[in-house]
């Protein structure tokens, strides 16, 4: 690796086939395993992050290292979180070839992403992570419930779950994920990434997207939970007004009808149509 090396430490394709082959690994579509084989894009995906040295960065799902070098070489730290046992077991070789200035700074969780609820290290100021598609939703609201800490998240996933996650009222994907990830932050797209960047090349194109942790929360009486259980009660039956989708939630459709009037939300409105905030008035009003 000479110094004139634009990539630097970062892995190139090579590099990524090389690690594999070396460990035996293949990636696996059960896992929602796509490699980043371009330095380029994980250098991208760094700046759109705005990761600086003050940051200690929590990745998900880092596989061979691609974007956990190009942290190091932005961040103060950076903790991985790997559920893979063969890819987190030769993550710390990897770093210390690559980035040997940087390996105290670097720790890893070998664990599922969905029972992680301590980090080691600094408490992470950031989350950016090219997240496995499959869990990508539940994983991303799951680390901004357990992480308060967290700032500003920037993940990479299937542009089709972008799009959802970025989604504003009224949107024909507007639904579930747009609202929980409303709930946190601020939600907007932050640019498209092509599938020759990833080995192998998913057969879908891939989002970034951007959240910027709201600095008030969202003003309610209820608990995340009893909004949340408004939300997915009304895109459960999204073809439904509110009065028949939320029913069962509030125990006759009268009673919807009466929680709906009171959070001043039209009964014959559907759940695409509305707010993170009319959602918390649901809520309140069911309790009041």
């Amino acid at each position: 690796m000479s110094t004139s090396d634009p990539q630097g430490p970062l892995l190139g394709a090579a590099d990524i086939r090389e690690l594999a082959a070396a460990l035996n690994v293949r990636p696996t579509k059960q896992r929602g395993q796509n490699f980043v084989i371009d330095a380029n894009t994980v250098r991208r995906i760094v700046r759109t992050a705005d990761v600086t040295e003050d940051d200690a960065v929590v990745e998900v799902g880092p596989g061979l290292g691609s974007l956990t070098l190009a942290l190091l070489e932005a961040a103060r730290h950076v903790t991985a979180v790997e559920i893979d046992d063969v890819l987190a077991s030769a993550l710390p070789a990897t770093i210390a070839a690559r980035l040997p200035a940087k390996k105290d700074s670097f720790d890893l969780v070998n664990m599922d992403a969905m029972q992680v609820t301590h980090l080691p290290g600094p408490e992470p100021t950031a989350l950016v992570a090219n997240l496995p598609y499959n869990v990508a939703v539940p994983v991303l609201l799951h680390m901004l419930e357990s992480f308060p800490t967290i700032e500003r998240t920037l993940v990479m996933v299937q542009a089709e779950v972008a799009d959802r996650l970025a989604a504003g009222p009224g949107s024909r994907v507007y639904g579930v994920p747009s609202v929980k990830a409303n709930w946190y932050a601020e939600v907007k797209l932050a640019g498209r990434i092509g599938r020759n960047v990833f080995w192998p090349a998913p057969n879908v194109d891939s989002g970034l997207v951007s959240l910027v942790r709201r600095t008030e929360p969202i003003p309610t009486t209820a608990s995340r939970q009893e909004v949340f259980a408004v939300v997915d009660a009304a895109f459960a039956q999204r073809r439904k007004t509110l009065r028949a989708a939320l029913a069962g939630w509030a125990g006759s459709a009268q009673a919807a009808e009466e929680a709906l009037v009171a959070a001043g939300v039209s009964p014959q409105a559907r759940g695409e149509a509305l707010t993170v905030h009319e959602f918390a008035r649901i809520a309140e009003a069911k309790q009041q």
